[in-house]
């Protein structure tokens, strides 16, 4: 762990994943610079944060004499690689990373690393559920909650890992996890990678560096995952909601079940606590990586008895005169509003906007006029799913401004039976700094009714 003595860091970023990576190597004999666009103003908790450390902050700009002083360059999700100073960088050949990166290099144990355009927080959960009933250590990170290398120096080789990854971290990896999934691929974060090559390629690397021994954990059913079979090296897994599989878990007469050289019923799949197929693939995928690490059948089972889900995911804020109030604010891409809106039976009023990734929204317009009763507009993109909407031939339309009014509206509109789902399918920061803010507004909005 000492191969940051020495080494000169400049970070890009002084959020939760730089501050972790900036502790860390810091500690361990870097000298560490960390530079933010965000002005010292605005940033003062994570300055004290960090004031027991001898670091060096270069605050409101990127100033390219940064790299006069740089062996590595660690950027944050945020920051994309068409950024002038990490052009430049990559013009010199200074090598890139970030936290997520570092932290596999050095972990003592056998990582499960785990990727898609949907459903990655709550695969990363339930194997993370499974992993604690099994009665060894488990720490869950990466993409969500605390940043792993935060924790680096109290792991131990038998203790699991469970990792979720990001397209934005992945971009630049340079080693792939022991276990590694690919839920799906669908189009996502266009805004950021440009074309749907681009983004697949991030994807990718996810598999592209495994070794013979690993594990690829794809989905049967969707077809982006199943095209990146070529890149993994070891041994391929498979989970699917439709067809039986040879090696991995899949439903069969409403139960589920898991081969891995044997034949095993896990439970019915009415076990499971969550709405919706989408869901259920979820469940499918961690069976089957829980079962990859090792994790016995016994604490799988209970993990998927007991897991009732990740907040802001098809979540129930409440049940006022009758009607349903789900938070889905993680939905930040057409596709994760249709599933949402597959998960019901109940007529729904579903409150969609914020704002766009380039995405395309035909598909979307035409199901949502089919499985919608009402649509409540709100946010940057309120127009355009108007225009989508109107040509689709939806009928019951409301646009507003903001979530608050969305909210007052559904509640205005809705009858007792009712769903109201915010699905919203863009991204939150034409108003809110990520969709955990977005849905806790919700919330808040939902219980003042």
């Amino acid at each position: 762990m000492d191969d940051f003595n020495g080494k000169r860091l400049l970070i890009l970023g002084l959020a939760r994943q730089g501050k972790a990576l900036a502790r860390f190597a810091a500690e361990h004999g870097a000298a560490v610079t960390i530079s933010d666009l965000r002005p010292s103003s605005t940033l003062t908790d994570s300055l004290n944060d960090l004031q027991d450390w001898d670091i060096e902050f270069v605050l409101g700009e990127h100033p390219m004499s940064l790299l006069e002083k740089a062996d590595l360059l660690a950027i944050s999700g945020g920051v994309p690689l068409d950024a002038p100073l990490v052009k430049e960088a990559r013009a010199r050949h200074i090598p890139l990373t970030n936290d997520s990166q570092e932290f596999i290099k050095r972990s003592p144990t056998a990582v499960i690393g785990i990727t898609g355009s949907a459903g990655k927080t709550t695969t990363t959960a339930l194997v993370g559920l499974m992993g604690q009933f099994s009665g060894r250590r488990t720490w869950v990170g990466g993409n969500i909650g605390r940043p792993l290398i935060a924790d680096l120096d109290k792991m131990e080789r038998s203790d699991i890992v469970v990792q979720e990854l990001s397209s934005f971290q992945l971009e630049i990896w340079q080693q792939s996890p022991p276990v590694a999934a690919v839920l799906n691929i669908t189009p996502n974060h266009l805004d950021r990678h440009k074309t749907m090559a681009a983004y697949i390629n991030a994807k990718a690397n996810i598999l592209r560096r495994q070794s013979a021994d690993d594990i690829a954990v794809l989905s049967a059913d969707d077809a982006g995952a199943m095209a990146l079979r070529p890149l993994a090296q070891g041994h391929i897994r498979y989970f699917s909601l439709t067809k039986p599989i040879i090696d991995g878990a899949f439903v069969h007469e409403d139960h589920i079940w898991l081969r891995n050289g044997k034949e095993t019923a896990v439970c019915p799949a009415s076990a499971v606590q969550l709405r919706g197929q989408h869901n259920l693939s979820n469940v499918l995928a961690a069976v089957t990586l829980a079962d990859s690490a090792g994790i016995p059948i016994e604490a799988i089972r209970r993990g998927i008895r007991e897991f009732s889900g990740v907040e802001h995911r098809l979540e129930l804020v409440r049940e006022h005169n009758g009607v349903r109030y789900i938070n889905d604010s993680i939905a930040t891409a057409p596709e994760r509003t249709l599933a949402a809106l597959n998960a019901f039976d109940e007529p729904i009023i579903l409150l969609a906007g914020g704002r766009d990734k380039e995405m395309v929204w035909d598909a979307w317009a035409e199901t949502v006029k089919s499985q919608a009763r009402h649509v409540i507009l709100f946010g940057d993109l309120a127009d355009l799913l108007m225009e989508k909407l109107s040509q689709a031939g939806m009928k019951q339309l409301t646009r507003v401004d903001t979530l608050a009014e969305a909210t007052a509206a559904a509640a205005g509109t809705a009858v007792s039976g009712d769903i109201v789902l915010l699905s919203p399918g863009g991204t939150s920061f034409d108003a809110f700094t990520d969709f955990a803010e977005r849905g806790e507004k919700f919330r808040e909005l939902v219980n003042a009714l």
